[in-house]
This record gives C-alpha cells, structure tokens and sequence, in this order.
C-alpha cells in the first residue's frame, strides 16, 4: 500500500468530519475547509491507487519476461519440432513457401538504378 493512499484516505477522513463540524455549528467556512480537506485527500487517494497499479503491472510484466526468459529454450525447442513435422508431413508446401520468402526477399533487397533528374525545357 502506497504511502498516499494512506495520507489520502486519513485527509478524506479528516474532511468528513471537519465537514459534519460545519454542518452541525452551521459555520460555512469550517463546512467549505472540510469539503476542500476532503477532496483533496480522496485525489491523493486515487493517486495513490494508481501508483500501486503501475506498480504492480511492472511487477508483472517483469514475472512475464522471466518466466519467458527461463522457458526460452523449451519453446524454441518446441516451435522447431513443429516446423520440422510440418515440412516432412508437406515438403512440396514448404519448398514453395521458402521460395517466396526468398522472391520477396530478393525484390526487398535490390534498389533501383539511379537516374538523372529529368530536365525540362521550356520552348517561348
């Protein structure tokens, strides 16, 4: 729990009651304060709250990649078998992919031939 959040929540608090103050003595001021009071900590208390979820959204992603970084091997090794099983149960479907990633490839790859800016001739 964030340290806002609980600044927040005694700030709501606080307000509440300067607020419920107010009300009873009829003092309009002491009423305006503890609204004010109170606004203020229930905004340092979202605040609060939302530093503790991007806290804990860090905190998994970083389990994520982990967990991924350990598993690599495995899913590498994994993907491979699968690649491997589908080019001998489909060895024609293979060839022909791999040739157009290479077609797309070569055409990728080479550039066009320089030419000259054309120039125009104006004739008046």
């Amino acid at each position: 729990m964030d340290k806002d959040r609980i600044a927040g929540s005694a700030k709501d608090f606080a307000g509440k009651v300067e607020g419920a103050v107010g009300d009873v003595t009829g003092n309009a001021q002491t009423q305006a304060a503890g609204r004010t009071r109170e606004a203020a900590g229930t905004v340092q208390n979202l605040y609060g709250q939302a530093k503790d979820a991007a806290r804990d959204a860090g905190e998994a992603a970083v389990g994520y990649a982990k967990d991924a970084y350990a598993n690599r091997s495995e899913t590498l090794r994994g993907g491979t078998e699968a690649v491997a099983k589908r080019v001998q149960e489909q060895p024609l479907g293979a060839l022909l992919i791999a040739g157009g990633i290479g077609f797309a490839l070569a055409l990728l790859m080479t550039r066009q031939p320089r030419r000259p800016p054309q120039r125009w001739r104006y004739y008046g």
